[in-house]
């Protein structure tokens, strides 16, 4: 079991530390529903360290980017970040990703934790053009500062003005009197804030600075568990339950991260798939009446058979209601439509309603 840098200070605080993507993290200090309302409505700090951190560079840094991820790299400009995912060669997906550009020779890549040996791999075997590939994931922590008081409440920690960074940019900053600092803002709440990049021997005294500046507005560590909670209310995709080896990247809502202008990975079979039409679509629903739904329950018709599965599913804080995503045959895809979810032994009724769940 790997240990985060500041596994010794969550330790500390109380936090319930829970085995998570081959780490030892913190699920929840004070509770799920407590941590989910201070992001909404203040700002709290997750260390989400166990994230993996690639760069790519040199002169054929673009070349690699763009054979390896569905999304078109070479509209970005220095200082932006792009969502985008890891095509294999069978029709699923490897990974979704955070591409960030630094300059013309130099990107960074931001993976999921469960997937760091995997994608190194993956792009390892991609790297036909020689580009310089590294695994920056040990020397760097992660710390996700959210919610809509991040930014003023931060503010004196840096000379970088936080509420200019717009959404899915970054900066190269001082934070904390730390220098070489990456400044992001690619939250994955939906309550606005940013994110640090900080290498390991300094995260400390980071993460103190924070919680020193923070002190007037209430702010708090925030565990997994709520960050769970928080994105799915958005109807983000968690890497494990709404893609994998196996999904399909155009059934998953993907579409808008595939782009045609550029030759990469399996995108001939996939331009292939959208000019056939998908199958299946993930969906979102809200209960109508009472019931929580989880990962893998089914999903039914008023008939009671079976046309699909609950990827995420939970009891939204912010909404009060049990929410979730899933797939569903394509003819049961509609906006509007009831449909039913299996718990236990009952047919719950649902209805499927456009994501996000939680507006602002």
């Amino acid at each position: 079991m790997k240990q985060v840098p500041l596994n010794h200070v969550h330790e500390a605080l109380g936090a319930k530390m829970v085995p998570f993507a081959g780490f030892n993290m913190p699920v929840q200090y004070e509770g799920v529903n407590i941590e989910h309302e201070t992001v909404r409505n203040g700002v709290g700090v997750f260390d989400v360290s166990h994230m993996g951190l690639f760069k790519i560079s040199g002169e054929n840094a673009l070349a690699l980017v763009q054979r390896v991820t569905s999304n078109d790299a070479s509209t970005m400009v220095d200082g932006k970040a792009q969502y985008s995912y890891l095509p294999n060669e069978k029709g699923g997906i490897v990974d979704d990703i955070i591409t960030y550009k630094v300059s013309d020779t130099e990107y960074l890549m931001v993976v999921n934790a469960s997937n760091i040996d995997k994608d190194f791999e993956w792009i390892s075997s991609q790297n036909t053009m020689k580009a310089e590939f590294e695994n920056l994931s040990d020397a760097y922590s992660l710390l996700a500062i959210q919610g809509p008081k991040a930014n003023e409440s931060m503010q004196s920690l840096t000379d970088v003005n936080l509420t200019d960074l717009k959404f899915y940019s970054f900066t190269i900053g001082t934070f904390a009197g730390v220098e070489n600092v990456i400044i992001s803002a690619t939250g994955y709440t939906g309550s606005g804030g940013f994110e640090l990049y900080v290498k390991n021997e300094d995260i400390e005294k980071v993460w103190n600075a924070i919680f020193e500046a923070g002190k007037d507005w209430n702010i708090k560590p925030i565990g997994l568990a709520a960050r769970d909670t928080l994105r799915l209310e958005m109807g983000y995709c968690l890497y494990g339950n709404e893609i994998n080896d196996e999904t399909s990247p155009l059934e998953a809502g993907l579409g808008w991260v595939t782009k045609f202008t550029k030759d990469f990975v399996n995108s001939a079979n996939i331009k292939a798939e959208k000019e056939a039409g998908i199958k299946n679509k993930l969906i979102g629903f809200e209960l109508i009446e009472r019931g929580i739904p989880r990962h893998d329950y089914e999903i039914v018709d008023a008939e009671g058979n079976i046309i699909g599965k609950v990827t995420s599913g939970t009891q939204s804080p912010s909404l009060g209601k049990g929410i979730g995503m899933g797939y569903v045959t394509k003819d049961f895809a509609a906006e509007g439509s009831e449909i039913y979810i299996r718990i236990r032994k009952n047919d719950v009724k649902a209805m499927i309603v456009k994501t996000p769940f939680y507006k602002k």
